[in-house]
């Protein structure tokens, strides 16, 4: 898997598609939630891609501090469901850390976790903040990494 970084206006109409299509798809078909994915947020964002024979099956979106939290921020965590088994996101999560890293020169980081992927974002570094909320009638927990 390779990992691109990209702003909105350096993704190609392709690269949207599929991402936007790749979110759907887990998002709202797979876990069965209506939301409104498509949110007005992506043009501030910075996209990771990850790409496997051409077709984006990893992706996140980062936001710098004040755009989403007080700190930096990643969203949008999606595997294909048929990649998860290679352990991506794990590779993911490291290539989206360091994009924050690298691009904002900073080391906090917020998250809005669903909840059942606690112990994966623990494996990051991140801890629980708070209690638990339903984010679009799913769990959810507020994790930070300083």
């Amino acid at each position: 898997m390779i990992f691109q970084i990209k702003t909105f206006n350096e993704l190609t109409t392709s690269e949207l598609y599929d991402l936007l299509q790749l979110r759907s798809e887990v998002f709202v078909v797979e876990q069965d939630c209506v939301y409104q994915d498509i949110d007005g947020k992506d043009a501030k964002a910075l996209h990771v891609l990850g790409v496997k024979n051409e077709k984006i099956v990893a992706y996140t979106r980062l936001f710098d501090s004040g755009d989403y939290f007080d700190t930096p921020s990643i969203g949008r965590v999606v595997i294909k469901a048929s990649e998860r088994k290679y352990g991506y996101g794990h590779s993911l999560m490291k290539a989206s850390i360091d994009a924050i890293s690298d691009t904002y020169n900073k080391t906090t980081i917020t998250i809005s976790a669903q909840k059942y992927l606690q112990k994966f974002y623990e494996s990051h570094g991140f801890v629980k903040i708070g209690e638990e909320y339903l984010e679009d009638g799913i769990p959810h927990i507020k994790m930070v990494k300083s």
